[in-house]
């Protein structure tokens, strides 16, 4: 009985010290990653619309947007969707111009499989989008062996497009 005690005491003085560390490299790590991610958030935005050099982050429920601006004018916007893939979540950053149609997207995560369902970040793919509307996004072509992953990229994308075209619309007006 008295070696039971002293085992389980052992053991809970160990798990102790290892959720101390755990606590202590994620209190260091946490601001760097947080730092990381908007670094490369931030590229992404600038990816999707090369010509701004300033982005606001704007929320609208669950929605995300950002207005673009060059010089201080707003030149287009930057949707952000996500859409169910075959095995992942596929997350996605569409730049729009002033006209609501798409000047690029990017492919911000995604864990499909491998050779087939990650192909919607191949430019044969990404490229197909540039000059749409929420409109005639169906006119994309899918990627054969992956239309699960395909469709939710198209979906997603569309939904969010006209989820927002009054909102942006609304913008629009606003900054003229």
């Amino acid at each position: 009985m008295k070696e039971t005690i002293r085992y389980g005491f052992i053991l809970g003085i160990i798990c102790f010290l290892a959720s101390a560390v755990l606590s202590v490299v994620n209190a260091v790590t946490a601001p760097k990653i947080e730092e990381q991610k908007m670094l490369e958030e931030r590229a992404a935005l600038e990816e999707v619309m090369p010509e701004a050099d300033d982005f606001l982050a704007k929320s609208l429920g669950d929605s995300v947007y950002y207005l673009a601006f060059a010089n201080q004018k707003l030149i287009g916007f930057v949707i952000k969707s996500s859409g169910e893939g075959y095995s992942s979540d596929i997350e996605t950053l569409a730049g729009l111009d002033l006209k609501l149609e798409i000047t690029n997207i990017k492919i911000l995560s995604q864990n499909e499989t491998p050779g087939l369902g990650n192909r919607v970040e191949e430019a044969s793919f990404t490229e197909q989008f540039q000059g749409r509307d929420s409109n005639s996004i169906d006119q994309v072509e899918a990627i054969t062996g992956a239309t699960i992953s395909s469709s939710a990229v198209i979906d997603s994308i569309k939904k969010q497009t006209s989820e927002l075209e009054n909102i942006l619309l609304q913008e629009i007006k606003n900054a003229g």
